[in-house]
C-alpha cells in the first residue's frame, strides 16, 4: 500500500498522547494533514505509512496536546498587570470597586483588542492553545479581531451583569438587556458544533450579579446552541452569605433548584461550599475551575477550605484556570499538585498524571470540545506543543510526564500548532510582530492607567522615569 500524503510529520520525539490508554512514545511521530492529526505512533511506523511534504526532526522535543486555560481575563488585566498592590487593606468588594473595575472601564475598544492579542500571545508562547474567557469583555467584536490575529482557539462572551442592584423597578429592563445580549452574540459568533476556532458562550460574571431569570436564559441558550455557561462562584464566604440571605439557600443548591447546573456549566473557584453543594455538583455533572494562583494571591482560604482533590475523586470534572495573573499553565500544574499534597499531608494527592489531565482532557470536556482537542490521536485537531529538551530543566530526560509537571515551565515551548497551523516556531509567533506589539502594549497600558485615575503605589520607591 502506498504511503498516504500528509502535510507534516514530526518524528523522533517523546510524545505524551493523553489518549484513552495514556500512551507515551519514547521515539514517536505525529502526522498532520490540513487541520487534523492523522497518525500518532512509533516513528518507524508513521514515517513508513506517510509521505510528508515537511518532515521535522523532533528528537529534541517532548510533544504534548495543547493546554487549555479554563479561566482567564483577556481584557482589563494584561495592559495593567501588576498595578494593583498586594497590601491594600480593604475588604474584597472594595478592592473590586476601587482597584479592579476602574482599570477595566478605562479600556476603550482599541485597548481591549490589543489586550486580547497580547493575552493570546502570552498563552501561546507558554503552550496554551485554547481558553475560556472569564466574562469581563465589553467590546466583543474588537476582542475577536485581536484573538483571530494570534491563531488561538477560544470561547468568549460579552460582559453579562443583569441584576439591578438598588433599583428593583429597573429589573425587567436589565433582565431583557442581558438576555438579548447573549442571544445576539451566540448568533453572531456561533460554535458550529464546537468546530469554530473562536466562538461565543453565555459567560456570566457570577457571584450575585445576575437574577434567576438571566441564569435560566443563559442555560437554555447554551443547551440550544451546543455551548456552555461559565460564572464565578463561592470564592469567598460572601457568596454563600448573600444567597442564604436573599434566597434561603446556598448558591450551588439554589442553582440546582433553578435547573441551571449540568455538564455544560463551569463554575470558577468554588472554595467555600458545604456537603450539600458538593453533592449537587457531583449529581449534576457540573464542571469546577480551580484557579490556584488567584486563590492563594487573593487569600481565598483554599488550603483550609478547598475540596478540589475530593471533587476529582468523586467524579466532578476539574480543570485549571490562570485568572490572568500568569498564564503559564505548567507553573499552575506544579502549584496545584504541591498545594494539595501539603495541605492534606498526603503525598499521593494530585499526582503529576492527574494534574496534566486538568489542562488537557478534563478542560476539553468542560469546553464541550472533547472530541476535537485534549489528546493527540487520529481524528482530533492538530493542537500540539513541542517542548525543547535541550535546556537544563529537561536534561537528562528520564520520565517526561514527571519532568513536565515538576521541572519544566512555558519557557521551554519551542513550537505550537493550533488547528494544524504552526503559530509559534523557534520561540516566536509566526503571525504577530512581537516587538511592535510589546511597544504598543506599553504605550496603551500607560494610557489606560492614567485614564483610570488610579494612583501608582509602591512599597519601595521608584526613582526616575522609564525610557521608551
Amino acid at each position: 500500500m502506498s504511503p498516504k500524503a500528509v502535510d507534516t510529520v514530526i518524528w523522533g520525539a517523546h510524545i505524551i498522547t493523553m489518549d484513552a490508554q495514556r500512551h507515551v512514545y519514547a521515539d514517536g511521530a505525529i502526522a498532520i494533514r490540513d487541520r487534523d492529526i492523522v497518525a500518532v505512533g512509533p516513528t518507524e511506523t508513521v514515517r513508513r505509512d506517510h509521505d510528508a511534504r515537511e518532515c521535522i526532526d523532533g528528537r529534541r522535543f517532548v510533544i504534548t496536546p495543547g493546554y487549555i486555560d479554563g479561566h482567564i481575563h483577556v481584557t482589563g488585566d494584561p495592559l495593567t498587570r501588576g498595578h494593583m498592590p498586594d497590601n491594600i487593606e480593604e475588604k474584597f468588594s472594595d478592592k473590586l470597586t476601587k482597584w479592579v473595575l476602574p482599570r477595566y472601564f478605562a479600556h476603550e475598544p482599541a485597548d481591549e483588542r490589543l489586550s486580547a492579542k497580547l493575552a493570546a500571545l502570552e498563552m501561546l508562547r507558554s503552550g496554551t492553545t485554547c481558553f475560556l474567557e472569564a466574562g469581563t469583555v465589553r467590546y466583543l467584536d474588537e476582542v475577536f479581531e485581536g484573538l483571530a490575529e494570534s491563531g488561538i482557539r477560544g470561547r468568549v462572551g460579552i460582559w453579562v451583569e443583569g441584576r439591578a442592584f438598588g433599583n428593583p423597578a429597573d429589573q425587567p429592563r436589565r433582565n431583557d438587556e442581558a438576555i438579548e445580549s447573549m442571544e445576539r452574540e451566540l448568533q453572531r459568533f456561533p460554535a458550529r458544533h464546537g468546530d469554530a476556532l473562536l466562538a461565543a458562550w453565555p459567560i456570566l460574571v457570577g457571584h450575585s450579579t445576575n437574577t434567576d431569570e438571566v441564569w435560566q436564559a443563559a442555560k437554555a441558550l447554551a443547551d440550544q446552541h451546543g455551548v456552555g455557561v461559565s460564572a464565578h462562584m463561592s470564592a469567598r464566604q460572601s457568596d454563600p452569605d448573600w444567597f442564604i440571605e436573599h434566597t434561603g439557600q446556598r448558591p450551588i443548591v439554589h442553582l440546582e433548584a433553578l435547573g441551571v447546573l449540568g455538564d455544560n456549566v463551569c463554575l470558577t473557584h468554588v472554595v467555600r461550599i458545604d456537603d450539600t453543594e458538593f453533592e449537587a455538583l457531583a449529581r449534576t455533572g457540573s464542571n469546577v475551575i480551580l484557579c490556584p494562583l488567584a486563590s492563594l494571591k487573593g487569600a481565598f482560604g483554599i488550603s483550609l477550605h478547598g475540596r478540589h482533590p475530593d471533587m476529582s475523586e468523586a467524579g466532578i470534572n476539574l480543570l485549571l484556570g490562570s485568572d490572568g495573573y500568569n498564564s503559564d499553565m505548567l507553573r499552575l500544574l506544579h502549584l496545584t499538585a504541591g498545594l494539595f499534597k501539603d495541605c492534606r499531608d498526603d503525598i499521593t494527592r494530585m499526582t503529576a498524571e492527574q494534574a496534566l489531565e486538568l489542562i488537557t482532557r478534563n478542560a476539553a470536556r468542560a469546553l464541550q470540545i472533547q472530541d476535537l482537542v485534549g489528546a493527540l490521536e487520529p481524528g482530533r485537531r492538530a493542537d500540539l506543543v513541542c517542548h525543547d529538551t535541550w535546556r537544563p530543566e529537561w536534561a537528562p530526560l528520564t520520565n517526561p510526564v514527571n519532568q513536565l509537571v515538576w521541572s519544566a515551565d512555558g519557557r521551554s515551548v519551542h513550537s505550537v500548532w493550533v488547528d494544524g497551523r504552526r503559530v509559534i516556531d523557534n520561540y516566536r509567533s509566526t503571525l504577530i510582530d512581537e516587538d511592535a506589539l510589546y511597544a504598543e502594549a506599553q504605550k496603551a497600558g500607560d494610557t489606560v492607567i492614567k485614564r483610570s485615575g488610579l494612583p501608582m503605589l509602591s512599597a519601595w520607591p521608584i526613582v526616575g522615569r522609564r525610557r521608551h
